[in-house]
């Protein structure tokens, strides 16, 4: 028998890493929609909220090849993050927060045609942390170069020694990784609540052009809301948040995370071309 080669060497050892995260992983089936999962605890599947359909049932393919049905325990379109309850006696998989360097090979283990499938990539990218385009806070950016299936999303995203540092996902010509502190913070209130906290306000924003800068003009207001509770009405056109110049509406947007609930902000106001504040109490947004 001849000796390996770092080739077959390596080959080996990717093939063994597969092997390992292969048995945690299983496909998820939503109305013309199909992605991948991973146990993230007993009974509760992690997969890509892109991907799976805003209705119409949910099962998930097993290992094993038998399906089984699933509920949506809750969903964040922030974050790219949902969770299944399923009745599926399948070992969990365990995340690391440790978030691989750049230059570093990855597998992303997935499904594809309801069978295990694998890619491997290199990561083109790894930064600090970020917000999404839907205001999401995500803990680090990951980038892989890597070619995916829409049916790959929501696969695990292994690092050289099979240690599971993420989900990978189809973002705007690039695949990303979700790293797993942002996993384990998002899906632990998905378990407990359903849903992610967000701020709100009670407006309806539009912005508009000043001489000195950018507002946001009320167009329409919540009379239940907090702003109406603080005196905000149709017409004002607010011009600062906190003493900070606006930038545009989706910059006030981006303040109303899940930890600005119960913060109170100094909202300077234009009404009438004079200048008044309000202090406003950010409430948590009604899930209708």
């Amino acid at each position: 028998m001849t000796d390996p080669t770092p080739l077959t060497s390596l080959s080996s050892a990717l093939a063994d890493v597969v092997a390992r995260a292969a048995p945690s992983i299983v496909s998820v089936h939503s109305h013309r929609s199909r992605a991948t999962g991973f146990v993230w605890k007993s009974g509760l599947i992690v997969t890509a909220d892109e991907a799976l359909a805003d209705e119409g049932e949910v099962e998930i393919g097993l290992p094993d090849g038998s399906t089984v049905a699933a509920t949506i325990a809750g969903r964040d379109h922030t974050t790219d993050i949902a969770l299944l309850r399923a009745d599926a006696n399948i070992a969990p998989v365990k995340l690391t927060t440790t978030v691989p360097p750049l230059g570093a090979l990855s597998v992303v283990v997935a499904t594809s045609r309801d069978a295990p499938s694998a890619a491997l990539g290199m990561v083109s990218l790894s930064g600090k942390s970020w917000r999404s385009l839907r205001g999401g806070d995500i803990d680090a950016r990951i980038e892989l170069d890597v070619r995916l299936h829409p049916a790959q999303q929501g696969g695990l995203a292994l690092d050289a020694s099979g240690e599971a540092f993420g989900m990978a996902v189809l973002g705007p010509r690039r695949v990303l990784v979700i790293p797993a502190a942002t996993i384990e913070r998002v899906a632990a209130q998905l378990e407990t609540r359903g849903r992610i906290a967000r701020g709100y306000l009670g407006l309806g924003l539009q912005p508009v052009r000043l001489d000195d800068g950018i507002g946001a003009m009320v167009m329409n207001v919540d009379k239940t809301g907090p702003a109406a509770a603080a005196g905000i009405r149709q017409g004002d056109v607010i011009v600062a948040v906190n003493d900070q110049k606006l930038s545009g509406v989706r910059a006030l947007s981006r303040m109303l995370g899940p930890a600005s609930v119960g913060a109170v902000l100094d909202v300077a106001v234009r009404r009438g071309g004079e200048p008044v504040s309000f202090k406003v109490t950010v409430a948590e947004r009604p899930e209708a």
